[in-house]
């Protein structure tokens, strides 16, 4: 999580624009904190005999199509991230004068791996470590647990009032 997948015209961007484009991305991701590992941007040139939008040619169209895995947005921030996706990628198609679309598919987290590694829980141990080392690597039962109090006394002592 997250798969970005970049269909545009060809010669839209150059390696340099693919390269910054890409670390824009993870970047935002990061903030959440996700492994940077985990962000893969595929950019895939259409030629312009191949998209068509509406039943008619656009040679000036680039499609995004938003896989994520990792997680899943609540209702009440999908707006706000469909519209922080678009602010982001707002330099390679808005500015550049590309009509362009985007669509954000959400995928069961427990058909997913990396490097053969079932990607531990959010804010568990392992995922901060896989955070920190930004790769995957074997974890145990113990490190699927969250950081932080997990236990709690059920029944604390009161004060008199």
């Amino acid at each position: 999580m997250p798969l970005w997948k970049v269909y545009h015209p060809v010669g839209a961007y150059s390696a340099q624009d693919k390269k910054e484009f890409a670390e824009k991305v993870t970047a935002m991701y990061s903030r959440v904190p996700i492994p940077k590992f985990y962000v893969v941007m595929i950019f895939e040139e259409v030629v312009a005999e191949s998209v068509y939008v509406g039943g008619v040619s656009n040679g000036k169209f680039v499609r995004f199509k938003l896989d994520h895995m990792a997680r899943t947005l609540p209702g009440v921030l999908r707006e706000w991230w469909v519209k922080a996706v678009d602010q982001l990628i707002a330099p390679y198609v808005r500015d550049r004068g590309y009509d362009w679309e985007v669509t954000i598919d959400e995928l069961p987290a427990d058909l997913w791996s990396l490097q053969g590694e079932i990607p531990p829980p959010f804010e568990s141990h392992a995922e901060k470590r896989w955070v920190k080392e930004n790769k995957a690597s074997p974890y145990g039962l113990e490190e699927k647990l969250p950081i932080g109090d997990l236990f709690r006394p059920g029944v604390t002592e009161r004060s008199a009032d």
